[in-house]
């Protein structure tokens, strides 16, 4: 098996590698018709600029209180033989990577912590690789120390198995620290197990144009991924709703789908296929949003989410790109921005969908934008234009 695996793999991992390791202080373990079966698996997102996104995972804890600190009573602590680095973008559509099973105690769990391998002297545990750059160390000093807090609530019943995914969105989780440094804000949440979804297909001609697409409740992301070699793509274990799905590259105007009803758990909706593969035919040329978002009070573990929205006269409101501030001086940069007008349509079940270019406010050329960080109050700049020239000076200032 490849050795590269994402977090949640790597926490399925270490819980069925590591059964042996509990937090009961060596006492016997209990009655077998007191145990349950917990399997782990790990899922991603694709990350923006970067070809990799390294992790060494050294141990798993799983707690039954939400609220357990690190040095409380009543942890399970799995433990990899040894470290295991993990390439975190090597899982999108769909895939995921069994880390195995073990033994558990039945009943509800809350919490799990995936603990790091720290960067010790020139060695890069933890790394990323921007693209055509060269591998630089990622900074995880609070996963190393009391490892990734994911809070999740799922029960592992006497003699019965649970298989818990774990999804980590690269993109959201890498920040810059400048100096050209990085740090690890984790992004991570817990998926539903069965493949569900919207799936479809993209011309193999726009493979090499930076395609990602997305799905999108209210203009907030909820998946995302990158079409694969041959031009299908997944969008995989959603909750039951309706979304929009938006597709971007680095030459063309956007592509939105709307209202796309996922209403099965355990089945895909396509919006195009292999046979009838989304064409991306309205070029566009691109603009950019250039700015300073602050936090005040300052913080040294979180940094502002910016992102440049559309609303198609119409239909839903999109995000067609975000990035993340830099941690250290709040420096963001949302590139890649079509100057055209999004090509829409309404979700059909006959295809192939019909596009049009779609009204938008503020406005063809023109962004709304959104800042957020955890713990501060979002703000928004409404109407940033950009038919005459990038922008630049966007700026804010969040407060608690």
């Amino acid at each position: 098996m490849n050795p590269k695996v994402s977090l949640l793999p790597l926490i399925s991992s270490a819980l069925l590698l590591a059964a042996c390791g509990g937090g009961g202080g060596g006492a016997s373990p209990p009655p077998a018709q007191t145990m349950g079966t917990l399997g782990v698996s790990l899922t991603d997102a694709p990350a923006c600029g970067f070809d990799a996104v390294n992790v060494t995972v050294s141990k798993v804890r799983v707690h039954q209180s939400a609220a357990a600190g690190e040095n409380d009573s009543g942890w399970t602590d799995l433990t990899l033989p040894a470290g295991r680095k993990i390439n975190l973008l090597s899982l999108t559509n769909g895939v995921m990577e069994s880390l195995g099973q073990t033994s558990l105690t039945a009943g509800t769990y809350s919490q799990v912590r995936l603990v790091l391998d720290p960067n010790t002297g020139n060695g890069m545990a933890n790394s990323v690789l921007p693209t055509g750059g060269s591998e630089t160390a990622l900074d995880t000093p609070s996963a190393v120390q009391s490892g990734i807090k994911m809070n999740a609530n799922f029960t592992v019943e006497a003699g019965q198995r649970y298989d818990l995914v774990l999804d980590f969105d690269a993109c959201k989780s890498i920040v810059t620290k400048g100096n050209g440094r990085y740090a690890l804000k984790p992004v991570v949440k817990v998926i539903p197990t069965a493949m569900n979804g919207i799936s479809g297909a993209l011309e193999t001609a726009a493979l090499a144009d930076g395609v990602t697409i997305s799905a999108q409740q209210g203009g907030n992301v909820i998946a995302s991924t990158v079409p694969t070699s041959t031009g299908d793509f997944a969008l995989t274990r959603l909750p039951v709703g309706n979304y929009d799905v938006v597709v971007t590259s680095n030459t063309h105007a956007a592509y939105v789908v709307g209202g796309v009803p996922v209403t099965s758990t355990s089945a895909m909706v396509p919006i195009s296929t292999l046979q009838a593969p989304l064409k991306l035919t309205a070029l566009s040329a691109m603009g950019s949003i250039q700015g300073v978002a602050q936090l005040t009070p300052a913080s040294s573990t979180e940094s502002a989410l910016l992102s440049a929205k559309q609303a198609i006269t119409g239909g839903p409101t999109v995000t067609i790109r975000y990035a993340g501030a830099d941690l250290a001086s709040g420096a963001y940069t949302i590139g890649k921005l079509p100057l055209a007008a999004p090509q829409y349509s309404a979700y059909s079940a006959t295809q192939p969908l019909v596009f049009a270019a779609a009204g938008t406010v503020p406005g063809t050329a023109k962004y709304q934008v959104d800042a957020t960080a955890t713990g501060y109050a979002a703000k928004s700049i409404p109407a940033v234009d950009l038919s005459l020239a990038n922008a630049t000076g966007v700026n804010f200032t969040l407060t608690p």
